[in-house]
């Protein structure tokens, strides 16, 4: 158990201190959040909507690319450089590595989470009851799973360069395809219908709904689910086909 906290601590400390995590994951959501709700004219019927809407948006959208790119290009990062083949010869077991690597940014995650709910209650004055500031929060924390299981599945890529690539097309991909930038309703229905199978939308769509007094759908939570299980079904057949080699 000590080991395993001091190797969560060790992952914090170190993503906190990437430039990398704080421009893509806390700076560049606040920004776009400040120019969709302030700068561009959406002419949304309902401001205090869209603004506690967009707000959940670009949380999402922080939490999804910490996922996919931060742990991502982090996991490749460590095989190539020898840490992954230094931590097979210590007492530290793979499943406490990965389990730390997951605790550890999930823990970002919760502090991205609480740093651009309070910029969106300053900008704008975003003013949702304590139970749906607490609800949001948990459903994004938690809806994340699948975002880190595609992270994982990222880190087995060899080279940095193809994870960074592949990483920020995916993240960019999934952003537009989910309707955090804009929202789905304004695409093409062809792009609508592609989009409501998207994970990046059953993670949205559910802080959507709570912030609009709801829940989420069973069908948001049943798709992340099914994702979560690819994606980790994936990175497990190709772990094993790489240690095989």
């Amino acid at each position: 158990m000590r080991a395993f906290q001091m190797q969560c601590r060790a992952e914090i400390i170190r993503v906190t201190r990437n430039r990398y995590f704080v421009f893509w994951s806390l700076l560049m959501p606040i920004l776009f959040y400040y120019i969709f709700t302030n700068v561009v004219n959406t002419h949304a019927p309902d401001q205090a909507a869209w603004q506690a809407h967009y707000l959940m948006s670009m949380t999402a959208f922080s939490v999804m690319g910490s996922s996919i790119m931060t742990l991502g290009i982090r996991l490749v990062q460590e095989r190539t450089q020898g840490w992954s083949a230094f931590i097979r010869i210590t007492p530290l077991s793979d499943r406490i590595y990965f389990a730390a690597q997951m605790a550890g940014q999930s823990f970002i995650h919760l502090l991205s989470i609480t740093i651009i709910f309070i910029a969106g209650a300053l900008i704008n004055g975003v003013s949702l009851t304590a139970l749906e500031w607490l609800l949001s929060g948990l459903w994004i924390l938690i809806g994340s799973f699948p975002f880190l299981a595609l992270g994982t599945l990222i880190g087995l890529m060899k080279k940095v360069e193809t994870a960074a690539g592949v990483s920020n097309v995916l993240y960019m991909v999934l952003a537009v395809a989910g309707g955090m930038w804009m929202p789905l309703e304004v695409m093409p229905k062809t792009m609508q219908t592609i989009g409501k199978w998207m994970p990046s939308y059953n993670f949205g769509n559910g802080a959507w709904e709570i912030v609009r007094g709801g829940t989420p759908n069973w069908n948001n939570i049943l798709i992340l689910i099914a994702y979560s299980a690819l994606f980790m079904l994936l990175s497990k057949y190709i772990r094993r086909k790489q240690e095989a080699v």
